[in-house]
């Protein structure tokens, strides 16, 4: 992992800044609205904004950069960012927020999708995985330290929102001044709806489900802090412990969907985060109650993303698992851009207290059907004890394409080494049977 940081290392860093930037403005927005006078449906709205944004660039991103190129597309994308983060205090209304929102959410997915393409492209058969990690960690970082710097402004100035529209334009230095060579986009056959559900009903569920609790987490937290009447500082506290939680467990849960069966695991990590999110809104006055209960929400949805993919790569062939990818992660950004207009209804009927309920619901209705599942087919756990299933990549909600492909490219070149070693074995076991 060292190697890869060292060759990698400003690639990492203009994306830790790109992610300080985003996840410190997607909290400020909370807040801000509040102060503005924003309703919680309509703070709900903005949210929704940015996810069908991210959905919409994602998927038109790789066809611009092919026609005009990856330097183009980073720094025309990344122009509109800044600009648009210095609008968000200077037209305070909400429809005109939420424009905004969908604008820098499509932006924000082009970069994305500019930068990890370059990341992939950097990366070897052997170190991706790690490079899977390091990008991983980096995610939650950036974020983790942008709600910090929640607290070095007042949210109801300027500030707060010139400090990401800097990190941002500062971000493109590293990215632009050491990547080499661009890489190349290849077309990839993805799977049709109909044909991943019949593959594999739980992923598909599952993402759609994911899709929602994570964007309800990621834009939808600070405003539940301003709806319990939070401080700016316990907000920021807040929303942290989610994403904290994220990168603590990710390792042992994945550690542990290589040594289990993946149904299982699913079903479990779904059930206690069903149980936090019902402790916590039934406790919602105390604060660290919520702390404790985001912290395990947090570990235990962000590698349900991940661990979900690896699920239905179990039942798919080495060359269906890329295309596999773009179908699960349309899905995913479906249940993103539901996720905080169902939380906003919620909150709107119930108080702060649908923030809690949407989750609730959503993982119990995970747990529900992945228990159902576990009934209909036999589980790619070997009756022998022995897992045969490919290896869990470390890769979090809100992925791009790119980072997807990259943790394809990690699973099939897997399931190729267990098919060379079964066959391998095969042949030994036969030479073994021959007379001698």
């Amino acid at each position: 992992m060292f190697e890869v940081f060292k060759s990698s290392w400003a690639l990492l860093l203009g994306m830790m800044l790109l992610m300080v930037g985003n996840g410190l403005q997607g909290s400020l927005i909370g807040v801000r609205g509040d102060i503005e006078g924003f309703t919680t449906f309509e703070l709900s709205l903005i949210t929704s904004g940015y996810f069908l944004g991210f959905l919409g660039g994602s998927r038109m991103a790789p066809n611009i950069i092919q026609r005009v190129g990856h330097v183009r597309v980073f720094a025309a994308l990344g122009s509109f960012i800044s600009a648009v983060l210095i609008l968000y205090p200077a037209v305070t209304d909400p429809i005109a927020w939420v424009v905004l929102r969908v604008v820098i959410g499509f932006c924000f997915s082009g970069v994305y999708v500019t930068a990890e393409s370059w990341l992939n492209n950097s990366a070897s058969n052997d170190n991706r995985g790690q490079a899977l990690s390091l990008y991983m960690i980096v995610q939650m970082v950036g974020i983790v330290t942008a709600q910090g710097l929640l607290n070095v402004a007042d949210p109801g100035g300027f500030i707060l929102f010139v400090i990401p529209s800097v990190l941002v334009s500062i971000s493109f230095a590293p990215i632009l001044l050491s990547v080499t060579p661009t890489p190349a986009f290849g077309a990839t056959r993805q799977l049709s709806f109909a044909d991943l559900y019949k593959i594999s009903p739980l992923g598909v569920i599952g993402m759609l489900m994911l899709g929602g609790v994570f964007s309800a987490q990621f834009g939808m937290s600070a405003v539940y802090g301003t709806r319990a009447g939070f401080s700016v500082a316990q907000i920021s506290v807040f929303v942290s412990s989610i994403f904290v939680g994220a990168m603590v467990l990710q390792f042992p849960i994945g550690w542990l969907s290589d040594r289990m069966d993946r149904r299982i695991l699913i079903l479990g990590v779904s059930v206690i985060a069903t149980t936090a999110a019902t402790i916590a809104w039934l406790f919602g006055t105390q604060f660290y109650v919520l702390l404790a209960c985001s912290f395990i929400i947090g570990g235990m949805t962000n590698p349900l993303y991940a661990l979900l993919i690896a699920y239905t790569n179990d039942y798919l062939e080495p060359e269906d698992m890329a295309g596999a990818s773009g179908g699960l992660l349309f899905v995913n950004g479906l249940g993103a851009i539901a996720g905080p207009v169902l939380t906003g209804w919620l909150m709107t009927q119930f108080g702060a207290q649908g923030f809690w309920l949407i989750i609730m619901v959503t993982m119990m209705a995970t747990s529900a059907y992945a228990a159902f599942r576990m009934t209909r087919r036999p589980s790619a756990y070997a009756e022998e004890g022995e897992y045969e299933a490919v290896p869990y990549a470390a890769v979090g909600p809100g992925s791009t394409p790119f980072i997807a492909e990259m943790a394809q490219e990690v699973y099939v070149e897997a399931a190729e080494e267990i098919a060379e070693a079964a066959e391998a074995e095969a042949e030994g076991v036969a030479e073994e049977s021959l007379p001698r």
